[in-house]
Order: C-alpha cells, then sequence, then structure tokens
C-alpha cells in the first residue's frame, strides 16, 4: 500500500510541478515543451506501479487526508478514490497523452504561443485525472468544470477566427445545459443523503429517478449523446492536437465515467437503464449517419467518436458497466491515433481537410497510411486490434441481453456504417490515384511525428488484450452462445466493407445529379443544427421583436404623449366648455360677457 500510495503522488507532483513552473520565468529560458513530455513519460512508467500491485493483490486505495470546509453537517475533505476504474484509467489517460504532448511540438512549432498551449493540455490532463480520482462530488465537479473551461480554451485557441469562437461557445453552452443536470443531483443527494461522499450515497437502498436523471443529462451534455451532440463535430475547429485529446481520453468520455462511477445505483433502476439504453441506440445510429456523407477527414472522426460514444451508453444500459469502460480505454488508443494521421496528412497537404482532394498516399506517406489503416479497423472491430476485444464483447452482450431487440439492431446497423465511413476514409485517402497538386512536398520522416504515432499504433494493436485479460465479468455470460450470435459483429463489420468498397468504386462512374433528400439528410447533419441554432433562435428573436416593438408603439408612442394628450383635451373641453345645446347657457355666457366689460372699463 506504501508503494501505491507514494507512487500516486510522485504521479501527481510530475503533473503539478511543470504547471507550477509555468508561471514564473523559468519557462521563458528552457525548452518547456519537451520538458512537459518527459515529466507526463516517467508518470507514465511511474503509473504502471500501482497498475500492476492491483492486477497481482486486487487491492483498491482509498486516501482521505485534507479536509476543507465543514458547511452545517457536511464535512468535505480531499478524498482520492484508486479503485479499478481509476487505476487502469491514469496510465492509459498518461500514454496517449504522452504520445499527443509530442505530436503537438511538431504541430504547433510555429504557434509564438507553443508553451501555452502546453500549459492548457497539461491542464486538460490534470482536471480529467481529479474527476476520475475523486471520491466525493465535489472534487468530481471542480474536475468536470475544469476539463470543460479547457475545452473552451483550446477549441476556441485559434481565436481570430470566427468559426473558433462559434465552436468554443458552442461546447461551453452545451454543456453548461448538462451541468444544470450534475447541480441537481448534487443538490438531491446534499439534502436526502446529507453528504456529498459517494460511499454514503451508494449507501441509500431505493434510489429516486430525479437526481439520476440529472446525471444522465450531466452525461449527454458532456459525451454529446443525441440532443447535444452538435458540439463535438464543430469542436474540430481547435487544432488537431486539441481534437486528438479531447476525443480520447479526456472530456468526452468524462460523462460515460460519470455514469459508470454512480452504476451501483443507476443498476437497480430500470428506468433510467432504459433511457440510457435507448439514448445511446439514438445517438449512434445517428452520428455513424451524419458521417457516411462528410469529406472533411476530422469530421468524419468526430462524428465516429460520437457514434462510439452511444456505443458506450448502450453498453450502459445492458448493465454491463465494466465493458463500457473498457472500450473507453480501447477506443483512446486508435482515436488520438486517427486524429494525428490526419492531422500529419492535413499540414503535408497544405492544410487541406478534403477527402475528396486526397488519394494514393499509401506511396507518399506510407507509415501515416498504414497507421491510419490500422486506426480505422480497430474502430470498425477488426479482429485481433484494440477495438475488436471491446465491441465485440459488447454486442455479444446486447445479443444475450433480454431487453435489447430494438436497441440491438440499430446498434448492428451503426456497426456496419463504422465500417462503411472507415472504409470510405481508406479508399479516399490511401488509395486509388493522387487527386492533390503534383507541387506538394511531402515528408513524414520526422521522429516528433512518427515516434508517437507508432506508440500509439502499437497501443491499437495489443492494448486491448491485456486490458481485457483483466477485466472483471461483471455477469456471468452464456456459455452455449450459438454461432451465428457469436461472429454477428463480424459478419455485420464484413458486409460493411464490402458494401463501402462497392459503393466507393460506383462513385468514380457517376455523373454529377441532384442529391437524394437522403443524402440531404445525412450531409445536413440531420437538420439538426440548422433547426436547433438558425430556425428556432431566429422565430424567437422574431417574435420577441415584434412583440417589444408593437409594445413600444402602444404603450409609449401612442399611449403616453399623442393619445393621452388627446383624451386629456377632450376631457377637458367636455367638462369646462359650455357648448351644451341648452339656451340658458348662452344668455348666461353674454351676460358675464356685459358684466366683465363695465367692471374692466371703471377700473
Amino acid at each position: 500500500m506504501n508503494i501505491i500510495t507514494t507512487s500516486i503522488f510522485l504521479i501527481l507532483a510530475l503533473l503539478v510541478f511543470p504547471m507550477a513552473i509555468s508561471f514564473s520565468n523559468v519557462a521563458k529560458h528552457m525548452d518547456f515543451p519537451n520538458y512537459v513530455t518527459s515529466c507526463i513519460k516517467s508518470a507514465f512508467f511511474i503509473s504502471l506501479i500501482p497498475l500492476s500491485s492491483f492486477f497481482n493483490s486486487g487491492a483498491e486505495l482509498m486516501i482521505t487526508n485534507w479536509q476543507w470546509v465543514t458547511i452545517g453537517s457536511i464535512k468535505l475533505s480531499l478524498s482520492l478514490k484508486f479503485d479499478f476504474f481509476s487505476i487502469v484509467f491514469l496510465p492509459v489517460a498518461l500514454y496517449v497523452t504522452w504520445s499527443i504532448m509530442e505530436f503537438s511540438v511538431w504541430y504547433m512549432h510555429s504557434d509564438p504561443n507553443l508553451n501555452r498551449f502546453i500549459k492548457y493540455l497539461l491542464t486538460f490532463l490534470i482536471t480529467m485525472i481529479i474527476l476520475t480520482t475523486a471520491n466525493n462530488l465535489f472534487q468530481l465537479f471542480i474536475g468536470w468544470e475544469g476539463v470543460g473551461i479547457m475545452s473552451f480554451l483550446l477549441i476556441g485557441w485559434w481565436y481570430g477566427r470566427t468559426d473558433a469562437n462559434t465552436a468554443a461557445l458552442q461546447a461551453i453552452l452545451y454543456n453548461r445545459i448538462g451541468d444544470i443536470g450534475l447541480i441537481m443531483a448534487m443538490a438531491w443527494f446534499c439534502t436526502k443523503t446529507n453528504s456529498w461522499e459517494l460511499q454514503q450515497i451508494f449507501a441509500t437502498d431505493n434510489p429516486n429517478t430525479i437526481p439520476l436523471s440529472g446525471l444522465l443529462l450531466a452525461a449527454t451534455g458532456k459525451s454529446a449523446q443525441f440532443g447535444l451532440h452538435p458540439w463535438l463535430p464543430s469542436a474540430m475547429e481547435g487544432p488537431t492536437p486539441v481534437s486528438a485529446l479531447l476525443h480520447s481520453s479526456t472530456m468526452v468520455v468524462a460523462g460515460i465515467f460519470l455514469l459508470i462511477r454512480f452504476h451501483p445505483l443507476i443498476s437497480n433502476n430500470n428506468t433510467i437503464l432504459t433511457a440510457m439504453l435507448c439514448l445511446g441506440a439514438m445517438t449512434t445510429l445517428f452520428t455513424a449517419i451524419c458521417a457516411l456523407t462528410q469529406n472533411d477527414i476530422k469530421k468524419i472522426v468526430a462524428f465516429s467518436t460520437s457514434s462510439q460514444l452511444g456505443l458506450m451508453m448502450v453498453t450502459l444500459g445492458i448493465n454491463q458497466p465494466h465493458l463500457a469502460f473498457l472500450h473507453i480505454c480501447t477506443h483512446a488508443f486508435f482515436k488520438a491515433m486517427l486524429f494525428m494521421c490526419a492531422g500529419a496528412i492535413i499540414h503535408s497537404l497544405n492544410d487541406e481537410q478534403d477527402i475528396r482532394k486526397m488519394g494514393g498516399l499509401a506511396k507518399t506517406m506510407p507509415f501515416t497510411s498504414s497507421c491510419l489503416t490500422i486506426g480505422s479497423l480497430a474502430l470498425t472491430g477488426m479482429p485481433f486490434l484494440t477495438g475488436f476485444y471491446s465491441k465485440d464483447l459488447i454486442i455479444e452482450a446486447a445479443n444475450t441481453c433480454y431487453t435489447n431487440a430494438w436497441a440491438l439492431s440499430i446498434t448492428l446497423v451503426a456497426t456496419s456504417m463504422t465500417a462503411v465511413y472507415s472504409m470510405r476514409i481508406i479508399y479516399f485517402v490511401v488509395m486509388t490515384k493522387p487527386r492533390f497538386p503534383a507541387t506538394i512536398m511531402i515528408n513524414e520522416n520526422n521522429p516528433l511525428l512518427m515516434n508517437p504515432i507508432k506508440r500509439l499504433a502499437l497501443g491499437s494493436i495489443l492494448a486491448g488484450f491485456f486490458i481485457s485479460y483483466n477485466i472483471p465479468p461483471t455477469t456471468v455470460q452464456v456459455m452455449t452462445m450459438p454461432w451465428y450470435l457469436k461472429i454477428t459483429a463480424l459478419m455485420i463489420t464484413i458486409a460493411g466493407f464490402a458494401i463501402a468498397l462497392d459503393l466507393n468504386k460506383i462513385t468514380n462512374n457517376l455523373s454529377p445529379t441532384k442529391p437524394l433528400p437522403t443524402n440531404s439528410f445525412s450531409t445536413s447533419l440531420g437538420y439538426f443544427p440548422t433547426i436547433m441554432h438558425r430556425l428556432l433562435p431566429l422565430k424567437s428573436l422574431n417574435t420577441s421583436f415584434k412583440t417589444a416593438l408593437a409594445m413600444l408603439d402602444l404603450i409609449w408612442l401612442e399611449k403616453a404623449i399623442p393619445k393621452a394628450t388627446s383624451a386629456m383635451h377632450t376631457f377637458t373641453s367636455s367638462a369646462l366648455s359650455n357648448q351644451k345645446g341648452m339656451v340658458k347657457l348662452y344668455f348666461l355666457s353674454f351676460l358675464i360677457t356685459l358684466i366683465c366689460i363695465p367692471l374692466i372699463l371703471l377700473t
């Protein structure tokens, strides 16, 4: 236990120390990016000590050593929880971030604020580690908000571009909606259990649906589930290293990780399980459809992330949190590598992101093309690559689940679509003939580019086997599974590859025609951004404008001055005038005049 505690505090010190240095003048006179990369590399190797210790002895650890504040009867302490989830996630996050940091030095070498960029990435990693190791909701909320604000700063890194600013605002606003759910759940647990410590919350016998719905809303915002998903593809406006870190082991998996943390409560609530199953199935299908017709290479990979997050939500919906966590860990390797390969290709082709203007890179960029292919195959669940060990188990678990007919069908369709858009990337980027200008100079032999991609390629091939070997079974699997259920995922994937290859070849011989409505649906992202970001705001603003204008006209410009003056004059003249049609009033007016004249003359 002492070795584990020492290792963990050494890791935290290695990550926090560069952050402290960055605020002094020392960072200006040193190679700060490489120093941070070395610190994360060292932290990764140290994190293998608690990992191997946990796999050998199964010992979990909880550290509570500093009390922050006491609010009434709630004691808030600095409490770290190192159980299966956080101990396994820590080396995965450090390994992926180590590679991304090294890649960032190559990708952002001309940026004048490289030190600040590296500091932001490091803060992103630290806040994610705070979130995963938190043993109370207050600490978890600090990490939760930390990854949110860092995503805002990093997505909007190139703040001179309007699209980058819009994307950063989208990310923060959609996550605000999710934060409402988390704050509601925290308030509920505070009043009902009088504590934010996870152990005391889990001790409640009959969890209420309301706080669990809040947690689901929080995860929907952070992990870009259907309804709160548009910010994820928009986040591609940030630099490619940001996309790689955001989509692999930090921001987007935070929502799924939150639900995994609360699985002792969620597993006893069928309403929330059903909601998660349906939400995940809709997300994985909808975003897979959107990915089919995208031409921006980063957008395709972004939608694939959203689709995989939907698959994780489906896994949680069939009450398999450990499988969802396995998919988080395996997904981190090949998704980070896909983004880094995409970034290398974009850089080499003079910032060209359209896959229709690529092609034939297998000969000019053989290493990057090979790694892109490995990552795409791992994403689709090719046997014995990393993605296979989680995706295959998830679909098998869904096959042997009792409540899965609708969700399983949609998940299988989405799995075939994963193969389609992955094959589309391989076909248009790696295969066929070059479609870019011949004057472009391509060089991929820089060690800062090759080494991190090589490491992640190794992880994309081997990591799934080592992690899945140590995942504890939550429920005993059906041992007499028919062969056709066993190979369902593989058959669907192969069918997707065959269809995609055929369709891609057919498109070479087609003449341009008017796009079909189905094509428009996918290309326009299901009309969701158009409706939510354009139509509804426009209608509400127009209504508000017209209402305000009408009220302004009615109250100020009519009632207050012209009509009020007119009404006052009318009332005064009717009240004071003697023009009533009565003879005696007319004679009286003459009499008054006759009396007044002599009086005036006499005076």
